[in-house]
C-alpha cells in the first residue's frame, strides 16, 4: 500500500517524546506522520530544568527547536489535529482525525502523554507548574531554602518530604484530612521538623499564578511560597484502551522493555508510560521507541 494517506508510523503525540521517536525514524528514512493536538501538559511551565543542555529553557522553545530539527528529515511529516479514533486493519492501523481525515500505518506510537485532574481548589491551576509543582528534581531548586508545603498524605507525603528535606528545612504536609502515617513515619518527620496540617485547603492566594498564602475552611492563613501536590491523573486520549492497549494498576500504558504495549505493532513512550515526569525521560523514552520501531520494521522486510 503506498497512498499519500498511508504511512509505515504514526505517531500521535508531537511533544518531546514524539518529537524524540520521530527523529530516530526520520533519520532510519521511514515514513512517518506525528499528529499533534498542540495541548502539552506542561504548557504552564514557565521554565525547564534538569535536562542537558536546556535548563532554564522555556518548554515551548525546546519544543519550537525539536520541531524545526525534525522537520529538517523529508520523510516525516506533521498534521496539526486531535486523533479521535482508530482500528485495526489487516495493513495495521487506520486513525481518524476530528476533521474526518484517515491515514493508515504499519505502526503507532502513542505519546500522548496524560491529563492531570485538578482538585477543587480556587487558584490551584492557575499556579499548577508554576508555584504548585510535582517534582524536586523539575522544580525543586527554584525554591531551595524556601517555605514550602507538601499537599499529600501517607506513604506518598511521606516520601517527598524526604525528598524535600534536603532543599529546605521548613516544610508543612497537608493530608487534607486525618493524616495517614506510621508511628516510625511520624518520629522522622518529627525528627526533621517537619509539621502536619490536617485541616483542608481551601484557596490559594496568587499573583500569576505565584502562591503567596494558603486559606484552609476553617479560616486560618499560612503563607507560603511554594507547594508540591500528589494529583490524580488520566490518559489525554482513550484511543490506547479502544485498540486493546493495557493500563498499569496506577494507570499508566503498560509497556515491556522495548516500549512495547500489550497490542502487537503499538509503542508508547513519555508521560504516558512513567511517573517520572520530566522532558529529558520523556526525550530519553521517544529516542529508543524510535529505534525499537525501526528495528521491528527492519525486521519484517529484511
Amino acid at each position: 500500500m503506498n497512498t499519500p494517506n498511508t504511512f509505515e508510523v504514526i505517531i500521535i503525540g508531537g511533544s518531546y517524546a514524539g518529537l524524540s521517536a520521530a527523529m530516530a525514524l526520520g533519520r532510519s528514512l521511514r515514513k512517518t506522520l506525528v499528529i499533534d493536538s498542540g495541548k502539552p501538559c506542561n504548557r504552564q511551565t514557565p521554565h525547564s530544568h534538569n535536562f542537558l543542555t536546556q535548563d532554564g529553557q522555556k518548554p515551548s522553545d525546546i519544543a519550537r527547536l525539536a520541531r524545526k530539527q525534525v522537520e529538517a528529515y523529508d520523510s516525516v511529516s506533521f498534521l496539526n489535529e486531535l486523533a479521535t479514533d482508530g482500528k485495526k486493519t489487516t495493513y495495521g492501523f487506520e486513525i481518524r482525525t476530528e476533521s474526518g481525515k484517515a491515514f493508515q500505518a504499519k505502526k503507532l506510537i502513542f505519546a500522548t502523554g496524560i491529563k492531570d485532574i485538578m482538585p477543587d481548589i480556587k487558584g490551584f491551576a492557575e499556579c499548577w507548574g508554576i508555584s504548585v509543582i510535582h517534582c524536586p528534581y523539575c522544580h525543586g531548586y527554584e525554591f531551595r531554602s524556601r517555605k514550602t508545603a507538601i499537599m499529600a498524605n501517607g506513604d506518598r507525603a511521606f516520601h517527598l518530604a524526604s525528598m524535600v528535606n534536603n532543599l529546605t528545612e521548613d516544610i508543612t504536609i497537608l493530608t487534607m484530612g486525618r493524616a495517614e502515617f506510621s508511628p516510625e513515619q511520624l518520629q522522622k518527620l518529627e525528627k526533621n521538623s517537619v509539621r502536619i496540617v490536617e485541616e483542608k485547603l481551601s484557596e490559594i492566594e496568587h499573583e500569576h499564578g505565584h502562591l503567596s498564602a494558603l486559606h484552609f475552611k476553617g479560616g486560618k492563613m499560612q503563607h507560603f511560597d511554594a507547594l508540591y501536590a500528589s494529583i490524580p491523573f488520566e490518559q489525554h486520549t482513550d484511543l490506547p484502551g479502544k485498540l486493546g492497549c493495557e493500563l498499569t494498576e496506577d494507570g499508566y500504558i503498560k509497556i515491556d522493555d522495548f516500549q512495547n504495549t500489550s497490542a502487537e505493532g503499538i509503542f508508547a513512550c513519555g508521560d504516558n508510560t512513567s511517573y517520572f515526569r520530566s522532558v529529558a525521560q520523556a526525550v530519553s523514552t521517544g529516542n529508543a521507541t524510535g529505534a525499537y520501531v525501526n528495528r521491528e520494521l527492519t525486521e519484517e522486510q529484511f
